[in-house]
């Protein structure tokens, strides 16, 4: 009994320990695209799983939609505002807040998905418009624009990263000559630290942070040219240059171990880098010209690469090891996500496929159009808790994918 009070003090400080804060965000937890769901149908009705509830009231846009245990985030556009619209999972509006002026150029509407962490949502706008809103009641805490306040340089198509939180820092890429990558203190929106970088502008991309011991590395593109930084001090490790023109680096890298590979649609399209165990360096080890997606994402499942092809319109498989393409399957390119061992494919047709990757070859299982909505189909879908949720403009689909008990 004599280590009793050592032990009641122990459960004292664990019980007082702060939690860790959920982040949802872009893509899934990790950024990754792969949904950690299982008890999910394999096969679909032929005209497609149910329908939950349906909206047409989320503004504009092609960013996703982003879920927490009882709230759901989007990005819209109305009459060139931006707004954060909050919904409850059934559907029904909680609140709304404008977050700055959206693009209204070419494919005019929202780019990005929010990211939400503990209490608060970040969001950021195609015009370079960023804020911090509190998640329940849709107070703003603070905001900036990237081009006034930052030196940022307009795009061709919008500003359209994901923001990404690391810490007490939120990361922007304002592109430019003076401040390349910027970190912000999340909390107030002042600036931490900048980077020049090689002076290019941003590239349509949203980061990640990979853990290298003590080192966080910011891996993120400019216009031509994929950047690794210290994610605390700004710090630039190192650059790989894009031997081909073409600045639509829409795209997350793949992490695997010190296996890093990166997808695009120009540039280098597939490459696969070595990266030095302290994250200091990367070196190149294969290339694929073949392998190229400009935004739909790609997803790993075992040591296999999924994504669609931009030139050649198939789903292709891609080995890891070798850096062949080992199977294709004929399909309108699109976004790619997976879950409970299964390829989810949103075309650029309107079509959402079910792909099982199957050793003997990829095989179409199920497939149904998405009829509601406008504009382009852009937007990356998303599964949440056996939903799958689809955007297509201003309207916005629940369906129940889970297998009924």
């Amino acid at each position: 009994m004599k280590h009793f009070p050592v032990l009641l003090f122990a459960l004292f400080l664990f019980s007082c320990a702060p939690k860790p804060e959920t982040v949802s965000q872009w893509r899934g937890p990790n950024r990754s695209g792969v949904y950690n769901e299982t008890g999910l149908l394999t096969e679909w009705p032929a005209e497609g799983p149910k329908l939950l509830w349906a909206l047409d009231s989320t503004g504009n846009g092609f960013g996703s939609p982003v879920l927490t245990e009882d709230q759901l985030f989007i990005n819209g556009e109305k009459d060139s505002t931006g707004y954060l619209y909050a919904y409850n999972l059934k559907g029904k509006i909680m609140w709304k807040s404008v977050y700055g002026k959206e693009w209204m150029k070419n494919f005019p509407g929202s780019r990005s998905t929010p990211t939400v962490v503990g209490d608060l949502v970040y969001v950021c706008s195609g015009m370079g418009d960023i804020a911090c809103f509190d998640k329940n009641t849709g107070t703003k805490k603070w905001s900036l624009n990237m081009v006034k306040g930052l030196k940022g340089i307009d795009n061709m198509f919008g500003y359209a990263e994901s923001l990404l939180v690391n810490g007490d820092l939120v990361y922007c890429q304002p592109g430019g000559i003076e401040n390349n990558v910027v970190a912000l203190n999340r909390f107030t929106g002042k600036t931490v630290w900048t980077q020049k970088a090689v002076g290019q502008l941003e590239a349509y991309n949203s980061p990640i942070i990979v853990k290298r011991g003590k080192l966080d590395l910011l891996l993120t593109f400019s216009e031509d040219c994929f950047l690794g930084l210290n994610g605390q001090t700004g710090k630039l490790l190192w650059t790989q240059p894009q031997d081909t023109a073409g600045n639509l680096h829409g795209n997350i890298p793949v992490v695997d171990g010190n296996d890093l590979i990166y997808t695009e649609g120009d540039g280098n399209r597939t490459v696969k880098n070595k990266l030095a165990e302290d994250g200091s360096s990367i070196t190149e080890v294969m290339r694929n010209p073949w392998f190229d997606n400009i935004m739909g994402g790609v997803v790993k499942i075992g040591d296999k690469i999924y994504g669609t092809s931009h030139r050649q319109m198939y789903l292709k498989c891609l080995d890891m090891k070798s850096g062949l393409v080992t199977d294709s399957l004929k399909m309108f390119r699109g976004s790619t996500i997976a879950a409970n061992g299964m390829l989810y494919v949103f075309t650029e047709k309107g079509d959402v496929n079910l792909v099982k990757p199957n050793p003997s070859g990829m095989q179409l299982v199920s497939t149904f159009k998405i009829t509601k909505g406008t504009k382009e189909f852009f937007t990356h879908p998303v599964i949440h808790d056996g939903v799958l949720y689809v955007r297509h403009g201003q309207a916005l689909m629940a369906y129940s994918i889970k297998k009924e008990a």
